[in-house]
């Protein structure tokens, strides 16, 4: 059960506080103050927390929530629990449960809700023993928001004319898709075990597709996220998804995607009565209306223990009542994939969401209250039971180069290797399966899906309340990256003549010349466009003469092939000769400052030689963090490989971002072009994450430090790292 936590007014109710002098104002104050906390922050509450939150005992009522294994239904949990709040319930973190074993827990009264629910996916559930007649789903977040289906990329469809799945029998269509060369297009589908397995099992044999299509299986995360980006070097992409999924912020359908039609319904027998509802209309990127998807669409509701919501009508009526648009938790899923993918950023998400649809929570929080009676009893949940933990040692990890490395189906890098020897040394079987985000991840292994997490997992303060870590294997933080010395030197010589030539004082004494220069001939042509025909009247032909005159008199002293013939411009023909020696000595001399101030301060050994440097790092990171503290100018890029490209190309002289990263670059790619100098600095530890006192973390401890002193600790980071 959750903390208990005081009112935040024994004096008076958010409602009487409603009906007071000057309440507009004080209730929007309110409101936004109260709605921007954190609900599951200590002593953070929404309106509502007053008496009416207190049971018999004087405590606050207490609602124990669950929430679903896929982390891009937690945005809809963190808004309930929100809204929850509000009402004047305290909410107990929610608890991490598969299907199943959620069904199972809110029908003995362990838990008492979750709001991801899809139906008609989760009837089967209802029918479990002990379950039917004790749950029941209540509201509609999302109405027939949840598709399934397969689409392909755009550009391949238009050009192959591509619309359903009968066009995956084409041999030009199977080829395009072919990425091992087996003749077969590979389709990017479900998990085992998932129950999406099933169907597209099924439609491979009902639409007659096992001769041209593959069904690529594996951790479906990291295998999309691959996709994507072979998607965007151009590659053709096919794939299964749902909605709402972050592919589909990544992939908008109708403009990046399209979906494909089914040639006529076909499900697996126990589904085979939904086949009318597989035709779908409206389907935003289908290229027929309605759309013929072959899988029927789902409502997302919440699920509820029978006798709690009668217990709790006030509960009851808010589920009834939120709406949460599929788009927005599309959206928020794509944010997750872009790197907010902390519970934190989750929690940040759904406040975010709760301040923007303020009338809307008004409205549902209001209907909700008006049901609010004197039942003050206890929630009927208890602690839920422990997970069950499997008979197999799991091991959760997430795509991180180059500690992990997914490629072809396979999990390779630095972590991953070292994980292999520590799991060899201690003679123990594992399985390893990928997630997409962070705050899946450590969720897993916090409650125990995961008996560890092996990726690029920094130790932190925050994450120590809530997990055990392993020693450090490895030291991270920032570094720098700089031309290796020992290059061609042609190359040197070029990149010096470059970051001289294109340097902010060159370059301004560049521009300063042609304005002159441009001034100049203007003059000229007025002086002598009368009387002199080596300068014509038309403005056009006049002044590309009168340039041509001002380049060769600043240049060759005064000799050329046109001559002023009016006293006039005579006059000034000399008075340009001298500014001549005045911008000539100007622009050498801030050419010859600039190379000499970049080679008395060319060396580059750590941070505290970028000032006056040219820097360059990505946008957002904790690089750029850092270099903006310590008041040193970079170039913010979106990615690293860019910096790498400016690097060594003489366009800045620094490379600043995270150690690991670029030891990998400098190692591989970068070899003999690029190194990392100096030591790392804005430190940060590596390590292998447990849940709290799990059985494993002294076993592997023990196992790492073995390997350090066998030197094969050394070896691996030397292959993935260098020396």
């Amino acid at each position: 059960m959750a903390a208990v936590r005081e009112p935040a007014s024994r004096g008076c109710s958010w409602r009487a506080f409603r009906r007071t002098d000057g309440r507009s104002i004080l209730i929007g104050i309110g409101w936004v103050f109260l709605l921007t906390v954190s609900p599951v922050t200590a002593g953070a509450t929404f309106p509502g927390a007053d008496a009416s939150r207190l049971d018999a005992s004087n405590r606050v009522r207490t609602i124990v929530m669950a929430r679903a294994t896929w982390d891009t239904g937690w945005f809809q949990t963190e808004i309930f629990v929100g809204l929850l709040e509000a009402l004047g319930y305290a909410v107990t973190p929610p608890k991490t449960m598969d299907n199943r074993a959620f069904y199972l827990a809110a029908a003995r009264g362990e838990v008492d809700l979750w709001v991801n629910g899809w139906f008609p996916s989760h009837n089967v559930f209802l029918k479990q023993d002990n379950v039917g007649g004790l749950v029941a789903p209540v509201g509609l977040e999302v109405t027939d928001g949840a598709l399934q289906g397969y689409l392909v990329d755009k550009r391949t469809a238009d050009r192959l004319g591509i619309t359903g799945l009968e066009d995956l029998k084409r041999p030009e269509v199977s080829a395009a898709f072919d990425r091992d060369g087996n003749g077969k297009a590979d389709l990017i589908g479900c998990n085992v075990g998932w129950g999406c397995e099933r169907v597209i099992e099924h439609h491979l044999g009902a639409y007659d597709l096992r001769a041209t299509v593959e069904h690529v299986q594996g951790d479906y995360s990291p295998l999309m996220d691959a996709a994507i980006d072979r998607y965007r070097q151009g590659e053709p992409l096919l794939f299964y998804t749902w909605t709402p999924n972050w592919t589909v912020g990544q992939l908008v359908p109708g403009r990046d995607v399209v979906w494909l039609q089914a040639p006529f319904p076909s499900l697996p027998n126990d589904q085979q009565a939904l086949g009318s509802q597989t035709l779908i209309p409206n389907v935003p990127g289908c290229p027929s209306n309605p759309c013929a998807l072959g899988f029927p669409p789902n409502d997302i509701r919440g699920v509820a223990n029978i006798r709690f919501l009668e217990r709790r009508p006030d509960v009851r009526k808010l589920l009834e009542s939120v709406k949460i648009p599929l788009a927005d938790i599309s959206r928020q899923n794509a944010r997750m994939i872009e790197g907010e993918d902390t519970y934190d950023d989750i929690r940040r998400h759904a406040r975010e969401w709760i301040v923007a649809n303020r009338p809307n929570i008004d409205r549902w929080l209001d209907s909700a209250r008006a049901l609010q009676g004197d039942d003050r009893s206890q929630s009927i949940s208890a602690a839920s039971a422990e997970p069950t933990k499997t008979a197999a040692l799991k091991v959760v990890t997430l795509r991180s180069e180059p500690f992990v490395i997914y490629r072809d189906g396979i999990y390779e890098g630095f972590t991953i290797e070292l994980w292999d020897n520590i799991a060899r040394r201690l003679n123990i079987d594992y399985t390893l399966y990928g997630v997409n985000t962070i705050a899946k991840l450590l969720d897993d292994a916090q409650r125990g899906a995961a008996d560890i997490a092996v990726a690029g997992i920094g130790i932190t303060s925050g994450r120590e309340k809530m997990l055990d870590f392993s020693h450090a294997y490895f030291e991270a933080g920032l570094q720098i990256m700089v031309l290796e010395g020992s290059g061609s030197v042609l190359r040197e010589v070029v990149a010096k003549i470059h970051s001289v030539l294109f340097s902010p004082e060159a370059l301004y004494a560049i521009g300063i010349f042609l304005v002159v220069l441009i001034l100049a001939a203007h003059v000229i042509w007025f002086l002598e466009r009368r009387e002199n025909p080596q300068f014509p009247r038309n403005y056009l032909p006049g002044l590309w003469q009168s340039i041509w005159w001002a380049v060769v008199t600043v240049t060759t002293v005064g000799y050329g092939d046109k001559t002023p013939r009016r006293a006039v411009g005579r006059l000034f023909g000399m008075v340009w000769i001298l500014a001549g020696y005045f911008v000539f000595a100007y622009f050498t001399a801030s050419v010859t400052t600039t190379a000499t101030v970049r080679e008395l301060h060319g060396t580059i050994d750590g941070p505290q030689d970028l000032f006056g440097k040219r820097v360059a790092t990505v946008e957002k990171s904790t690089a750029a963090v850092y270099l903006k503290g310590q008041g040193i100018s970079a170039e913010l890029l979106e990615n690293v490989d860019k910096a790498y490209h400016l690097l060594e190309t003489g366009q800045v002289d620094a490379v600043v971002y995270d150690a690991p990263v670029l030891q990998h670059y400098a190692a591989k790619k970068g070899r003999g072009k690029v190194r990392v100098v100096g030591l790392v600095f804005q430190e940060k530890n590596y390590g292998m994450a447990f849940g709290v006192q799990s059985p494993y973390r002294d076993k592997v401890n023990v196992a790492l430090l073995r390997l350090m002193e066998d030197g094969i600790y050394e070896q691996i980071r030397t292959k993935w790292f260098g020396s």
